[in-house]
């Protein structure tokens, strides 16, 4: 039986703290952690009923592609190098900010975004959303320039 702790989201300042504390103990995560040239890495840490937890892996040029969370908000903290997180905007270039060592960004649940690497070094993030991630939107540009919307199941690795 499911208890109702168990089915509750996580606020966006429990979120920061979580992903906070994880990155504080680096013999959870530091195992998790693969460069490959070939693909971003993403690793499974924790999923439960409120949240679950991904260590991501970066290389230059790797990026997710612009997404949504479907529904869950997300928290992200850098533990090595920087990232750029970067959201959809109207009549706008992308609205972003660059994520270094120590830095915590937090996304909104219905906000489209995307998040590439920055600088020259591997970079390490840890990734925390909530509700779990039933669905990920993954939106691509069609031969006409109309933007649309793919739907991926929340637990495969991003791919844009």
């Amino acid at each position: 039986m499911t208890t109702a702790a168990a089915r509750r989201t996580l606020s966006a300042e429990d979120l920061h703290a979580l992903v906070r504390d994880l990155a504080a103990d680096p013999e959870a995560w530091e195992p998790l952690a693969r460069h490959d040239p070939d693909q971003r890495g993403a690793a499974l840490l924790r999923r439960d009923g409120e949240v679950e937890v991904w260590v991501l892996s970066w290389l230059p040029g790797q990026d997710t592609g612009y997404h949504d969370h479907g529904g869950s908000t997300a928290a992200i903290y850098v533990t090595q190098g920087e990232i750029r997180e970067e959201r959809l905007s109207f009549a706008a270039p992308p609205r972003g900010q660059t994520l270094a060592v120590d830095s915590t960004g937090v996304v909104p649940a219905l906000h489209i975004h995307r998040v590439h690497h920055v600088g020259t070094v591997p970079s390490v993030s840890i990734h925390a959303y909530s509700p779990p991630l039933a669905e990920v939107g993954v939106y691509n540009e069609d031969a006409d320039g109309i933007i649309e919307r793919r739907v991926q199941p929340g637990d495969h690795e991003l791919q844009p």
